[in-house]
């Protein structure tokens, strides 16, 4: 059983539309995937109408969810899955559009520096690779460096100008971590901390932020995710299992211009099963 809990579209910074996604898991045997835009539920509809109206028939099962953007007192970036809330919960809502219209006021910032520096890029040509009012972020940097020719890839992109490290990063407001525990959860969601010790993409957390995160509510841990080495699963694993935290593996799919492929890590049915069952409703969209 093939269950990715943590994909990304065009609705914020992957490359598939909504739609494409759901036809690209089916075509992979996926039976159970997670869409996970950063801080927006825009994806949501049309990914939901193109699992129903699928013409394979695939029973795959479609949990809706966003990838909330967060810092802790230190501005480290820390990123939670929100999973199987209720998009009609306000104050969740609002939280993600304060950090939206937050992103845009970085990511001039980001690209002065980079103008200061002599890499010419404009904030017109980032919009341009962006699909409507998607989640903007710095994978859309990224694809205008492509397109101008400074860089070949998102990867490059990232692994030139934009990483966490790098002298062009600006952060931007986000909410605490766990004031988004809270409101996945008083929305009736679950709350699983994305890839928190990612050496190899420069976005690891200190263990005491972890542990006052599992305080707070937290439901699972991503575990088993490309950004993390054997030792660092090892490490969540066993903190998993001391705090009785639910596992996840995923994918972090985005498409295109980045190596994550569709389903190259997946979450234990069983712990699936666990974190479903925390929600306060049945919220798993099915044909």
């Amino acid at each position: 059983m093939l269950i990715d809990l943590h994909t990304h579209t065009t609705a914020s910074d992957g490359t598939d539309s909504p739609r494409v996604l759901i036809d690209k898991a089916i075509s992979r045997g996926i039976d159970v995937l997670a869409l996970t835009d950063h801080d927006t539920v825009g994806g949501w509809e049309e990914a939901t109408t193109a699992l129903k109206k699928h013409p394979s028939g695939s029973n795959m099962e479609l949990v809706l969810g966003s990838e909330v953007s967060c810092q802790d007192e230190d501005g480290t970036s820390i990123h939670m899955l929100g999973l199987l809330f209720d998009p009609n919960y306000t104050p969740l809502i609002e939280e993600f559009e304060k950090t939206r219209e937050h992103r845009v006021t970085r990511m001039s910032r980001i690209i002065a520096r980079l103008n200061e520096a002599g890499i010419d890029i404009t904030m017109e040509e980032v919009y341009a690779q962006r699909r409507g009012d998607a989640t903007l972020g710095r994978p859309h940097l990224a694809d205008a460096l492509v397109a101008k020719g400074h860089v070949a890839s998102r990867d490059e992109a990232f692994n030139i100008f934009l990483h966490n490290g790098s002298k062009y990063y600006i952060n931007h407001y986000s909410p605490s971590p766990e004031l988004a525990i809270r409101l996945i959860k008083e929305a009736g969601g679950v709350a699983v901390i994305a890839h928190p010790l990612a050496s190899r993409s420069g976005r690891t957390i200190k263990s005491e932020t972890l542990l006052k995160l599992i305080n707070a509510g937290l439901d699972g841990i991503e575990v088993d995710h490309r950004d993390h080495s054997e030792q660092e699963r090892s490490e969540l694993l066993r903190l998993a299992i001391e705090h009785d935290l639910v596992v996840t593996g995923s994918s972090d799919y985005h498409g295109t211009g980045k190596l994550n492929q569709l389903a190259e890590f997946t979450t234990n049915p069983h712990h699936w099963e666990r974190l479903e069952a925390k929600a306060n409703a049945r919220r798993v969209v099915k044909r």
